[in-house]
């Protein structure tokens, strides 16, 4: 089963005060850990969804541009979507989850069942986390039609879609969103 690696890298990143794609954790930038997860889970190719394309390539990533700038994380797992068509699955991680494993992302991918749009993971508090997912591509037009409907909430549109969650630890799914939220 082909499955495809994203990483949501657009935005603003302002309560961090500087491109969250490239805080390191650990001597190594947010983005480029979540690579290494997606590529230890088996996805190929990975991409960075929107983000200052020229840095991103210095730390071995290609980029695909948001199709829709400044309209948050569901125009980027749209772009993602929109640019592997023909992929069996994608999983659509934010970059600011930098203590996100392999394993759990495999689990994401081995629990996408036949009728289920999308997995996603939902930390051990309950907290869905829309922004570490595996989508089948086939969900595109359902978010395209809640998007074009002026729809901008991950969380209200997972609502509308026959989704399966999955149990990962709330430390993996932890968004570094400031410098205070970064792991000890």
């Amino acid at each position: 089963m082909n499955i495809v690696g994203a990483i949501l890298c657009g935005g603003s990143s302002s309560r961090m005060g500087r491109d969250k794609a490239f805080v390191e954790v650990e001597g190594v930038a947010m983005a480029q850990r979540v690579a290494r997860a997606l590529v230890a889970a088996g996805c190929n190719p990975v991409v960075a969804i929107g983000g200052e394309s020229d840095a991103l390539a210095e730390i071995g990533l290609d980029t695909v541009a948001d199709r829709w700038p400044g309209e948050g994380p569901f125009g980027g797992v749209l772009t993602a979507l929109a640019a592997h068509p023909h992929a069996d699955a994608l999983a659509v991680v934010a970059c600011d989850l930098p203590m996100l494993s392999a394993s759990s992302i495999d689990r994401l991918h081995h629990a996408l069942a036949a009728n289920a749009r999308a997995v996603v993971a939902v930390a051990f508090t309950d907290r869905i986390e829309p922004l570490c997912a595996v989508w089948r591509p086939g969900a595109q037009a359902d978010l395209q039609a809640m998007f074009d409907a002026g729809e901008r909430r991950l969380h209200a549109a997972l609502a509308a879609l026959p989704v399966v969650t999955v149990p990962v630890s709330s430390r993996e799914v932890r968004n570094v969103n400031a410098p205070a939220d970064l792991p000890d």
